[in-house]
């Protein structure tokens, strides 16, 4: 916990800056109501020092300044963890960077009150002031629910609002009822507890004061006694060292004998002054009627049904991904070698060209051919979410996911990673457990990308026999080579079974949280939620995550440019150019003259060979000397350093130098080996030079370099390591925190590298 924040001092009613928090229950329509009275201007990032997304609004109300501050939905304010403990921080102004709401908005599903109101009877305990807004009040009505919501308020003393936030409903009349709070002021706190209870308080405050210099409030001593072995206990565990552990448990002993019993009496006593305080106030039918929502779960969670139609839909929704981001891909790639060519014709070859072409516009390309995968991807998961049936997802699929520590909410995160771990990685924001969400955000680079996908081609072309073992006609259906690239696509989700078991048994130790969510009813998605969505997680990946892939990108390029003297690459391309030019003019020339004298004719088709043979040597020539210049970069260099540690693997210091290159991206290796083999750096993996010149290559002693056992070394290392830095980048994004992606990038590379060794050392024993 941070240290309490200071709160300013008093100004006047029409000068001062509101803060205003908002919470309340998942799936109960927060964000919705967010986004209604943000109007959509929010910004985004992270608590310092927490997993937790921090979304403000900074708008102004008939003159006043407020800012809206969304808290993480939660069902208590029991914290179990420090991103649990953030909201009890924000609301107490502890925390940093956030003043002490001077109100809160907490939100509830009208159509179930009596559940809702747990966490609103323990926001009451703040005495900050509070407006209790009734959402989705249409819902309630379809069930034959009716609140009186003027007798309501009368009876908390503040004020409640009724709502329908999906269709823009009550909104005006909740900003009026927020205008009209007092900034500063505060409620005097009922005592629901017996009298015991507030004894031990008094006794533990203390106990406390004792050893602290600050006093700490009421409603974290209560956390304190309440919740047994919860993050406050542990916290002041770590903070007091006068016994207060022992203290802690002698006091809920004598609440127990006194018939006050921890943590069981908390339930007792707010679910009962919940169902005192709606007698009379909320009318519901004797008998229950059977909704739509409960006619379509019929089917939708049905353990068989409800399972395939799941399957079916992540299908659809990743091929979709797949299908549709590729067009969208090779759009940003033609962009990026537009703005390249486009800079090329307007400045000569040199240094500044190779970092705007290679450096700066290859960064802003790495950037943004994420950007269609992941736009698409959060198109669905918001759709999913407002609608109603991710929670339904999230149910299904818990039973499978807890036999590997994880609840049902990891799923769709994993399942992203094959499209792209980043999306994947930002999409872990649904799991509010911090242990579970760091946990999925480990394995989730274990799940084997696209970008890997050009790495299995080519090796499994090069080296891998096209053993037919069925077909039928000229269909294949299952060949050695299939089976091959099957294995290297699924040996990363093999290996995050047992990595996900070991890190939620020995790093993140404690049981799966339980699986508690309210399943919705279902709706129309709201479009301007979904594009609001859409649109901030395509900007925060661009903005936030984007700036250090760009810079990864540079020094990455700087590492492959120097210190060489590139003069001669520089007059080659020259030469190039200019030789390009003339057998375009020339090819022009050929074609109006096929209509004049066969003599000339003749003439320019000898000009023509005589300059694409000039051409050859040129571009021969560059390919030969971009490859010494890579060989003698610092990257260059790096590769023949880690040579010694790569050649029980079977690498030579080409492959070492393709690895380190491939740091920005996967794919990259296939360009810088084709630079480094003199082929220039536009070949792809299906390149036949390429794939003919790592056949031939050999060590210095003539033995050939690749062979099936090494080939395979390297598939393994790349299906496992961590060597993309867009997801990296993105993981210290979304962890706020550069710890976890050292220990992603570490363990990763560590599997990577013991992958490879065993692949190829137990390879050779057959060869």
């Amino acid at each position: 916990m941070t240290n309490p924040s200071t709160v300013p001092k008093q100004q006047t009613v029409q000068q001062q800056k509101m803060t205003i928090a908002i919470i309340g229950n998942p799936n109960t329509g927060k964000s919705t109501l967010f986004n209604q009275l943000s109007g959509g201007h929010a910004h985004i990032g992270n608590f310092p020092g927490v997993t937790v997304e921090k979304k403000v609004g900074s708008v102004t109300w008939e003159g006043r300044k407020i800012d809206l501050v969304d808290l993480p939905g939660t069902y208590s304010l029991a914290p179990r963890s420090i991103d649990e403990m953030l909201a009890v921080d924000v609301l107490l102004g502890r925390q940093k960077g956030v003043p002490r709401p001077d109100a809160i908005i907490c939100i509830a599903d009208a159509s179930n009150l009596e559940r809702n109101l747990y966490l609103f009877s323990q926001i009451l305990d703040l005495s900050t002031p509070v407006v209790l807004v009734l959402n989705m009040c249409d819902l309630a009505r379809s069930r034959g629910i009716e609140i009186d919501a003027t007798a309501l308020s009368e009876r908390l003393g503040q004020p409640v609002v009724c709502t329908e936030a999906h269709h823009g409903k009550g909104i005006k009349e909740l900003k009026a009822a927020i205008l009209k709070i007092d900034p500063g002021s505060r409620h005097e706190v009922q005592q629901l507890f017996p009298e015991s209870f507030y004894t031990e308080r008094a006794q533990l405050r203390e106990k406390l004061e004792s050893n602290q210099d600050e006093s700490p409030p009421d409603f974290l001593v209560d956390r304190l006694l309440l919740d047994v072995g919860g993050y406050v206990e542990s916290y002041f565990e770590h903070h007091t060292h006068n016994g207060l552990i022992e203290h802690l448990h002698q006091a809920r002993l004598r609440l127990k004998e006194a018939g006050c019993a921890v943590p069981a009496t908390e339930a007792r006593v707010r679910y009962g002054w919940t169902r005192e305080l709606l007698q009379g106030v909320i009318q519901q039918p004797e008998i229950q009627q059977e909704t739509t929502s409960d006619k379509i779960d019929r089917w939708l969670t049905h353990p068989a049904f409800g399972f395939i139609f799941f399957i079916v839909l992540m299908f659809f929704v990743f091929q979709s991904v797949f299908t549709w981001a590729g067009p969208l891909m090779d759009q940003v790639e033609a962009a990026q070698t537009a703005v390249g060519g486009a800079i090329e014709s307007l400045i000569a070859p040199g240094p500044l060209r190779s970092l705007l072409v290679d450096g700066v516009i290859a960064g802003v390309g790495g950037v943004l051919i994420f950007l269609p995968q992941i736009v698409i991807l959060y198109f669905f998961i918001a759709v999913l979410e407002d609608s109603g049936y991710m929670a339904r997802a999230a149910y299904i699929m818990d039973r499978l996911m807890r036999s590997l520590g994880l609840s049902g909410k990891s799923f769709i995160p994993l399942m992203s990673s094959y499209a792209c771990a980043v999306p994947g990685i930002m999409a872990t924001r649904v799991i509010e457990n911090r242990h579970e969400r760091l946990t999925t955000i480990l394995v989730a680079p274990l799940m084997s990308c696209s970008a890997r996908w050009p790495v299995y081609t080519l090796f499994i072309a090069a080296f891998i026999p096209n053993v037919i073992y069925f077909s039928l006609g000229e269909v294949t259906f299952v060949s050695l080579q299939g089976i091959v690239l099957f294995a290297m696509s699924s040996i990363g989700a093999v290996i995050a079974i047992p990595v996900a078991w070991f890190l939620k048994r020995v790093c993140f130790k404690g049981d799966v949280a339980p699986f508690v969510m309210e399943l919705p009813g279902y709706k129309w998605p709201s479009p301007r939620n979904v594009i609001y969505r859409v649109y901030n997680r395509g900007k925060s990946f661009v903005v936030k995550a984007g700036t250090l892939i760009f810079a990864t990108s540079i020094v990455i390029w700087a590492a492959g440019y120097f210190p060489g003297d590139h003069s001669e690459q520089f007059t080659l391309q020259e030469q190039i150019e200019t030789v390009d030019a003339s057998v375009e003019k020339t090819e022009a020339q050929l074609e109006t003259a096929k209509a004049e004298t066969p003599e000339k004719v003749e003439s320019l088709e000898v000009q023509l060979n005589n300059l694409e043979s000039t051409q050859s040597l040129l571009y021969e020539r560059l390919n030969h000397v971009s490859g010494q210049l890579i060989e003698n970069s610092y990257l260059g260099k790096a590769g023949h350093l880690i040579e010694p540690a790569v050649r029980p693997l079977g690498w030579d210091w080409k492959i070492g130098v393709g690895v380190i290159a491939s740091f920005p991206a996967r794919e990259v290796i296939i360009s810088t080996l084709g630079t480094i083999y003199s082929l220039g750096g536009d070949v792809d993996e299906e390149s036949e030079g390429l794939i003919g010149s790592i056949r031939s290559a050999t060590w210095p002693d003539g033995r050939k370099v690749f062979n099936i056992p090494v080939a395979i070394s390297i598939m393994v290392f790349f299906a496992l390591c961590a060597q993309c830095a867009a997801t990296l980048m993105v993981m210290r994004r979304e962890t706020n925190s550069w710890v976890w992606p050292i220990v992603s990038f570490t363990y990763m590379t560590t599997l990577a590298y013991l992958g490879a060794l065993v692949s190829y050392q137990v390879g050779m024993l057959f060869i």
